[in-house]
């Protein structure tokens, strides 16, 4: 079966781009626009793989990494920021809050199916 993987961005574009790249590793993608939408999808359902942009409304990304790891299905889950943030600041935080790993935006389609890949196990 599929890995499902939650894609979070308030970017239309980078949400399609994430989309078709994974889709073409023949993974099953979920969208959600902001973080609120993230976290409600992810109280429905179980991701293998959350992917979450850092600036959003409603919820940034940060925000939603630490309410989903206050959730007990999430407390293992793989969970990477891709964001346009890429100061060690901004990072440390990200990381305090429980995120699994960092990507900047532009990203490279190649780069994130091999990191998807490797964070699958």
């Amino acid at each position: 079966m599929a890995k499902h993987i939650l894609v979070v961005d308030d970017s239309v574009s980078i949400r399609q781009m994430v989309e078709v790249t994974l889709l073409s590793a023949k993974y099953k993608v979920t969208l959600a626009k902001d973080g609120q939408e993230g976290l409600d999808k992810c109280k429905k359902e179980k991701f293998d793989f959350v992917l979450t942009d850092q600036n959003m409304p409603r919820m940034d990304g940060i925000t939603l990494v630490q309410s989903l790891r206050g959730l007990p299905a999430y407390q293992r889950t793989p969970i990477v920021m891709l964001t346009t943030e890429a100061g060690a600041d901004m990072k440390a935080k990200g990381k305090a809050a429980g995120a699994t790993g960092w990507m900047v935006k532009p990203f490279n389609p190649a780069k994130l199916l091999e990191l998807t890949k490797k964070v699958l196990g």
